[in-house]
């Protein structure tokens, strides 16, 4: 046989040991495969920890965000709030039967029929001094009687009428306010 065919033949082992006495290295993991794949896995992890960081900051950005949002809307609906109850003064304010009864507090009158200056410098119409009306007289309220069959109720006393003097303040008592519709 030849030596080429002998080699052939040979098993695993004796491959091994023949190989070890020529000084051939050992057909097993290489130390420098090992050290190659070292940075790629650390490359690996790096991206990995910078996206779950980037995660968290975006996560928490949203998260604040949504804290103002809520904040703004609280504070939004306070305000709307406030502004209905000031709506609600003002309205309540300029209310005719509330002019009415400020103005009286302060002294006021109704005026006249009005007065007209052209631009010639003609007045139309009659000047005339506003005067306060006559204070109403409170009309105290009916008592009901008592009334049995065939029995009519009793008329209710009347008030004598009180003049007042021109010049003298009115006696305060309350005023007959104009009938408001419901809603205003």
């Amino acid at each position: 046989m030849t030596t080429a065919g002998k080699v052939a033949t040979l098993t695993r082992g004796q491959a091994a040991r023949i190989g070890r006495a020529l000084g051939a290295r050992p057909a097993g993991p290489r130390p420098g495969g090992q050290a190659a794949r070292m940075p790629f896995v650390l490359l690996v992890v790096a991206l990995l920890a910078g996206g779950l960081i980037s995660l968290l900051l975006l996560n928490s950005a949203l998260n604040e965000g949504s804290f103002q949002l809520s904040r703004l809307k609280k504070e939004t609906t306070a305000l709307t709030d406030e502004e209905q109850a000031l709506q609600r003064d003002v309205d309540a304010h300029s209310a005719p039967d509330a002019l009415q009864r400020r103005a009286r507090e302060l002294g006021l009158v109704p005026g006249g029929s009005p007065v007209f200056i052209g631009p010639d410098g003609k007045v139309s119409g009659s000047v005339s001094v506003a005067e306060a009306p006559p204070s109403p007289t409170p009309t105290p309220p009916t008592a009901p009687a008592q009334a049995g069959p065939g029995r009519s109720p009793a008329p209710a006393p009347a008030v004598p009428n009180q003049s007042v003097p021109p010049g003298a303040p009115a006696a305060p008592g309350p005023t007959p306010q104009p009938h408001q519709p419901a809603g205003r």
